[in-house]
């Protein structure tokens, strides 16, 4: 079936395709993660992000005919619910090619393979080391095969073909780039969900039937939300009198960009945020090439909207009154007996000079980085990476003028990286890739010091804490040249196996003999919520002979799948 130009309606029928074959194969993706510890969850959180990009195109065709708009959407819905490396890499390829095509009601060949050209040049941007041999090889050899086959043919299916064929011939080579994945014997996670995405894309646009709906693999949290109900929340959960409310009207609205041959004036994004700041609070501002959304507190909402208006046409605005709706919001929260004082009218708090929101997973881990002054922690961590919007929904929960946000593991800093851009109060993301390090951290915060000063305070203790931790081999594996077998006990130092053993004791101690081998003053040990207290009372006793002159602390962490995790400063 030929096909020389795209339309909304195949556009959509691509990316449900590409968002079916991937949630179908999930588990298949997950089972590539070259370590075999229990949170292989490449596939669930490119299966996570695609969804909440396919939630938003599906929301966009009810009102939209058009390819750039629907790519728009999808390409915003991605951003916000992007959850670990995988997914922020995925929502950037696609942040590119929404970009390209946001001017184009329909689609050729040409422009297809162009626009995911773009978007491999955007998530090569957005990654500060690119790594070869992981799913940006993947993407890129797969575009520039689109590229240049688009050169030569018109058919949008035969271009698409070519790059699936060709994304499946780099999968195939990225063990030849990264030697962690020849030693594991299998391909990249991410790369293999790509070819996943794109053979959706090729079976829709060759005709192939598609039963896909988006509540199939909708995760089972909250819905996904737009970003004015994001930055909205703020207001709606503060407790606070109806009269102290300064910016009475919740204005929403998008501009439609002109060209500058229409004597509008260039949109420059970084300035039209600053000077659209002056008349309200809580702004949001999400730029494309040619549309800009905006979310707004203002007292008088015909000057924001004036202002906007200079650069284009305005479309999609909703103005509330806040004051009466939070009247009401009073009024149903009163109930009880009368005269009884209401908590949503007391006096708002002062805003603080700081607030620290951290990710971490366990109960006890929780309630430790609160007695250490965290605002928020979100529950997250290996097996289950916080979204985009979950990052910023902690974020806009603080009232305080910088934000410092502690990941605590390498697959959320990415994630967290993203939402500097889309909230108001400055933020600082300290790269903390474990536990361990965003404790310490903690412990080296002065509220009394300027955020810069504190972050190098802060990042100094990261690097002068080992990590440690204890897991399990989820399956067969070959690592570092050594034979693992399923149910071993694993011993991981900053990220590498370091052992490997049959009881939890040996694998533990052996990795704490390596970590204390240079010496050190003080072991942290958290334990998770699998560990006996005579596991515990084990590993202690084997720290006080071996180790006498080293002081040992004990906190219970609670924590799944990690039955120990070690800190050795």
């Amino acid at each position: 079936m030929l096909v020389k130009q795209i339309d909304a309606k195949g556009f959509s029928q691509m990316i449900r395709a590409g968002a079916e074959r991937l949630n179908n194969n999930v588990d298949a993706v997950n089972a590539l993660n070259v370590f075999p510890v229990p949170d292989g969850d490449t596939g669930t959180n490119m299966n996570l992000t695609l969804t909440s990009g396919a939630g938003e195109l599906e929301k966009a065709s009810a009102s939209h005919d058009h390819v750039g708009q629907l790519a728009l959407a999808l390409s915003k819905g991605l951003l916000m619910g992007a959850r670990g490396n995988s997914g922020v890499i995925l929502s950037q390829l696609f942040r590119g090619f929404g970009k390209f095509l946001s001017d184009k009601e329909t689609v050729n060949a040409r422009q297809l393979a162009e626009a995911l050209k773009r978007g491999v040049e955007t998530a090569y941007k957005a990654v500060i080391k690119p790594v070869e041999g992981t799913v940006l090889t993947v993407a890129r050899e797969a575009a520039e095969k689109g590229v240049s086959v688009s050169r030569q043919i018109e058919d949008a299916a035969k271009v698409m073909e070519a790059v699936l064929e060709e994304a499946r011939a780099s999968l195939a080579r990225t063990p030849e780039l990264l030697p962690v994945l020849a030693q594991a014997g299998v391909v990249d996670a991410g790369g293999q969900g790509l070819v996943f995405i794109y053979e959706g894309f090729y079976a829709a646009l060759s005709g192939e039937e598609i039963t896909y709906t988006v509540s199939d693999t909708r995760s089972k949290g909250k819905e996904e939300e737009s970003l004015g109900e994001i930055a909205h929340r703020k207001s709606a959960q503060s407790q606070f009198e109806t009269g102290d409310i300064e910016h009475g009207y919740c204005t929403e609205f998008m501009v439609k960009l002109k060209v500058v041959e229409d004597e509008a004036p260039a949109f420059d994004e970084e300035s039209f945020r600053k000077e659209i700041g002056v008349f309200g609070d809580s702004l949001l501002v999400v730029a494309d090439e040619d549309l800009v959304k905006v979310h707004i507190h203002a007292e008088h909402p015909g000057d924001a909207l004036n202002y906007a208006q200079k650069y284009g046409d305005l479309t999609r605005i909703k103005i509330e009154n806040m004051r009466e709706q939070h009247t009401h919001i009073l009024e149903q929260e009163a109930g009880g007996e009368a005269g009884q004082p209401d908590k949503s009218t007391k006096t708002p708090e002062e805003k603080k000079p700081y607030g620290i929101v951290a990710v971490a997973f366990g109960k006890g881990v929780a309630e430790i980085f609160r007695s250490l002054g965290v605002d928020v922690v979100i529950e997250g961590g290996q097996t289950m990476n916080p979204s985009t919007e979950e990052i910023v929904r902690a974020i806009e929960s603080v009232h305080a003028d910088h934000i410092i946000v502690l990941p605590n593991n390498k697959n959320i800093i990415l994630t967290a990286e993203q939402v500097v851009d889309l909230v108001e109060v400055p933020i600082t993301v300290l790269p903390t890739k474990t536990i361990p390090q965003g404790l310490s951290a903690l412990l080296a915060f002065n509220p009394e010091s300027d955020p810069e000063a504190n972050r190098e305070r802060m990042l100094q203790a990261v690097h002068h804490v080992q990590s440690g931790e204890v897991t399990y081999a989820v399956r067969n594996s070959q690592y570092e040249g050594g034979e693992i077998k399923e149910g071993d006990f694993l011993g991981i130092r900053e990220g590498k196996i370091e052992t490997v053993g049959d009881s939890l004791l040996a694998a533990s101690s052996d990795l704490l003999t390596k970590m204390l081998a240079d010496g050190a003053d003080v072991v942290t040990v958290i334990y998770g919520q699998d560990v006996t207290d005579e596991q515990v009372k084990e590993l202690t006793d084997f720290l006080d002979k071996e180790y006498p002159d080293v002081e040992c602390e004990v906190h219970y962490g609670g924590q799944p799948l990690y039955f120990f995790l070690f800190s050795v400063e």
